[in-house]
């Protein structure tokens, strides 16, 4: 299995809000959910520590062969970071640190994958199409963007809104997760929103993203979304400018 990856934060901000890890036969990304201004999260830990324990749990729990599946994976990671908190934050509070989380791993001649909320897997099948392997919970709450905070808070990790990586262990059930053959795919691309704005506002297909991941690896796609965000701006009124950019190709 090859692996390549890129991740870079967003011009202008000083840290990464996003994660990746791989191994010789999985790989992962996260998001972290950027606080809004003058949000108190309860938590004395930041965007960047939430990622990093929860991709290092998780990475922990691949490299030593868990059997588990990968919603009990998921939520034995998110429990392991829950008790990395300790007692100085209160994680009963709606605004605690969120990310999202997708992960792909090969298991003999299976691909199981875990998609938890919006950072995709697009998948590339022997004979050329491209299978998109989502949760687009989030772009489907009520009443439509810009979502108020408030909205946010009542529907996060909750039947009928949507589920990320914080606090919530059962969230892991809610993720999208199934398993593919292997012998089906040729490839496999993982991104963040900072990446797949390329197709969700600047006119790429999925095609096209997996195309240039392929010829050219996932720091092209970086240069592209950038160039992208110079060009015609935030991808609607409510959007950062720019975001952080995560992606990453797998090959076998």
């Amino acid at each position: 299995m090859r692996i390549t990856h890129e991740t870079a934060a967003a011009p202008g901000r000083p840290r990464n809000e996003d994660f990746v890890v791989t191994g010789p036969d999985w790989a992962a990304v996260l998001d972290g959910a950027t606080a809004p201004a003058g949000v108190v999260s309860g938590c004395v830990h930041d965007v960047p520590w939430l990622v990093a324990r929860l991709g290092g749990a998780l990475a922990h729990r691949l490299a030593t062969g868990s059997r588990e599946s990968l919603p009990d994976l998921v939520a034995a990671v998110i429990r392991d970071t829950m008790t990395a908190h300790g007692d100085a934050c209160d994680l009963t509070g709606p605004d605690s640190p969120s990310s999202t989380m997708t992960v792909l791993r090969r298991r003999g001649g299976t691909l199981d994958y875990l998609v938890l909320c919006d950072s995709p897997i697009v998948l590339r099948h022997t004979g050329g199409a491209v299978t998109v392997l989502d949760d687009d919970r989030l772009d489907h709450l009520p009443g439509g963007r810009p979502y108020g905070l408030e909205l946010v808070r009542g529907l996060r990790n909750r039947p009928g809104g949507f589920w990320v990586a914080s606090v919530v262990p059962e969230a892991a059930y809610e993720a999208r997760a199934g398993s593919v053959p292997l012998a089906d795919v040729s490839g496999a691309l993982l991104a963040t929103d900072g990446v797949t704005r390329l197709v969700e506002a600047y006119g790429w297909t999925w095609e096209r993203l997996v195309a240039v991941a392929d010829a050219d690896g996932p720091g092209r796609l970086i240069a592209e979304v950038r160039a992208a965000e110079l060009e015609h701006g935030a991808p609607h009124p409510t959007a950062k400018p720019h975001d952080d950019a995560t992606a990453i190709w797998m090959t076998w």
